[in-house]
């Protein structure tokens, strides 16, 4: 029967049932449930108020029946839930709790519908930790779930139900409190549930999905790429089966694309990265404005872009990733949970256009942001270090704009704070010593504090030593802490400084080869080291390999390179000492055709 016949058939049946006759319970409770079915297969709200007005009216007669009170309590909580799902009036999720308590007290150890009232309360439970976060609300949704598996064994029809909603909830407590074991067991519950979700079943799709998310959380935890892998497959099987029109279909693009941009992140395959961007389109095409979930798809969209951006340098990516992440800004007011990861995204994007095209406005208001984002994360928040960094690093960029020491000094104390918050065995903890050190080295240039360049120095050996042979920021790390040592030879003029930069800026060169773009950088530092151990020493073997140095640096400055004529210069001023040094006349006649060459490229026309 269509359920507008079978709302009007139960509601003809009423119609028989005068109030105070036997039998109009059953009535009434018979036209909610229909009235029910009307509301999940049409949604319109009127069904689902009347039911729940039917059910209320049932449950009044039923005050002294044991066997059918039960069934209007659970009716009557499952409409209240479905409403608030719709809704959100926290009320009526508060007298679902109350009224599913109510149930299972009537429904004892060995009622046939037991396990469906537990899981319905587990449920309820569950939505109101969502909403509280109340962890006792959670523990009990999970000790409920456990109690309703045991009540439907192998074969039962629920089974797939139970092991699905039970590993949802340890999802839920293992990102509340990180118990791996939790995580562990919901891999296990969601593998079981989709064994019984088999090709063609309704709820396969969800199954997948809750997989993937939970597989995905795994990788993030242990970085064994297999998880990441087997999400991406599941989440593509759970695309194929969310087609155009599908309500999740969203869902699945967003988390698919999630899923490849980490892989992105870990294996560097750009195709990953542009089906990544693809996809988050094609999920934000979706969630058109007023829909929930739009600001994390914009966010999400946004960060992608970025990523794209430093990998190509096109700034049409990074100008996209900006005006998303104030779509999303906007979409997050003063209250919202993730406005700090708004404001700290925006911020870092700002800080990338300003170190492109140098617009102070992008550097001021990305200072703002990040200073905005600080303070929404109170001290124990997992995020605090991260925003503590990136607003010192953007402090030092101002400083080296407009030399105000109080940028740097603020810059260092917030170094120092993200440290405190990274300490021994943190993945990010050699980030934090290096940025602390560039900090004191640019505050002993200005200041000529000599306690700030020994700091640096020792930072700088504690991130090196973090950060050894394979590391991606090995080159720059040994970069740093050779500039510091020569600082110091400057200082004090000990050559076990001098000798060590040396050898320092070789490993670095060794680690940049032809092709990388900080080679040039590598071969004038490695030059300046020499020629200083050259003027205390007097070795020629030293000017010698100034001179290699200087012809390596002129081939990397075809015709036509704004660095071609300093480049002449500099080794016509290397081969001119070294002819004074060892009077060799094809070094002086090549000098001299160096520096014609350059005063040719310098000539106006």
């Amino acid at each position: 029967m269509a359920p507008w016949d079978d709302v009007s058939y139960k509601r003809t049946i009423l119609e028989t049932c005068p109030p105070g006759s036997n039998g109009r319970d059953s009535a009434l409770f018979n036209l909610a449930l229909a009235l029910r079915d009307r509301f999940k297969e049409e949604e319109n709200f009127g069904d689902l108020d009347e039911a729940i007005i039917l059910h209320r009216d049932a449950l009044q007669q039923r005050l002294s029946r044991r066997s059918g009170r039960s069934s209007s309590l659970h009716s009557l909580a499952l409409c209240l839930s479905e409403r608030y799902d719709s809704q959100g009036v926290v009320a009526d999720l508060e007298e679902a709790v109350t009224l599913g308590r109510a149930a299972v007290e009537l429904r004892l150890p060995g009622h046939p519908d037991r396990a469906v009232t537990l899981h319905n309360l587990a449920c309820d439970l569950r939505k109101r930790f969502e909403k509280y976060a109340l962890m006792y609300d959670l523990d009990e949704a999970i000790e409920l779930h456990r109690a309703a598996l045991e009540l439907c064994p192998s074969g039962h029809r629920s089974r797939s139900s139970s092991l699905h909603s039970l590993a949802r909830c340890l999802t839920d407590r293992y990102d509340s409190q990180g118990a791996v074991a939790d995580l562990e067991e919901a891999v296990t519950l969601g593998r079981a549930a989709l064994e019984l979700r088999l090709p063609g079943h309704p709820d396969r799709a969800v199954t997948l999905h809750n997989l993937a998310y939970v597989l995905r959380k795994r990788f993030r935890k242990y970085a064994l790429m297999y998880d990441l892998d087997e999400a991406i497959e599941l989440h593509r099987a759970a695309l194929e089966l969310r087609p155009s029109g599908h309500p999740n279909r969203s869902s699945s693009l967003r988390m698919l694309s999630l899923c490849l941009s980490d892989r992105y992140e870990s294996q560097g395959e750009v195709a990953d990265l542009e089906e990544a961007v693809t996809l988050g389109r094609a999920a934000l095409e979706l969630r058109l404005p007023g829909h929930p979930d739009r600001a994390v798809t914009l966010d999400n969209l946004a960060c992608d872009l970025g990523k794209r951006f430093r990998k190509y340098a096109r700034m049409y990516d990074l100008d996209e990733a900006i005006e998303l992440h104030r779509a999303a800004l906007e979409l997050r007011p003063s209250g919202h949970r993730d406005r700090s990861s708004s404001l700290h995204e925006l911020a870092f994007c700002l800080s990338q256009r300003y170190d492109s095209q140098g617009a102070v406005a992008d550097l001021e208001e990305a200072v703002a942001f990040g200073r905005a984002a600080l303070e929404l994360l109170l001290p124990g928040d997992p995020d605090r270090a991260v925003t503590l960094n990136n607003l010192a690093c953007d402090l030092r960029k101002r400083f080296r704009k407009y030399a105000l020491m109080y940028d740097l000094d603020e810059a260092i104390e917030l170094h120092r704070a993200a440290l405190e918050l990274r300490p021994s065995g943190h993945p990010n903890r050699s980030s934090s010593l290096r940025m602390l050190s560039l900090c004191l080295s640019d505050r002993y240039e200005s200041q000529r504090e000599v306690a700030d360049l020994e700091e640096a120095v020792t930072l700088g050996r504690a991130a090196l030593e973090l950060r050894l042979p394979g590391h991606p920021d090995r080159a720059v790390t040994l970069d740093n802490l050779a500039r510091n040592l020569r600082k110091r030879f400057k200082k004090y003029a000990r050559m076990d400084d001098l000798d060590e930069a040396i050898e320092l800026h070789r490993a670095v060169l060794e680690l940049r080869p032809a092709g990388r773009p900080n080679r040039s950088s590598s071969l004038r530092m490695l030059s300046l080291c020499l020629s200083d151990r050259y003027e205390s020493q007097g070795e020629v073997t030293d000017l010698k390999e100034i001179v290699t140095l200087g012809r390596a640096a002129v081939e990397l400055y075809p015709i036509g390179h704004p660095s071609r004529a300093s480049s002449l210069h500099d080794l016509a001023q290397r081969l001119a000492k070294l002819f004074r040094h060892q009077p060799i006349a094809a070094d002086l006649n090549e000098a001299t055709a160096l520096e014609q060459e350059a005063l040719q490229l310098l000539s106006p026309g």
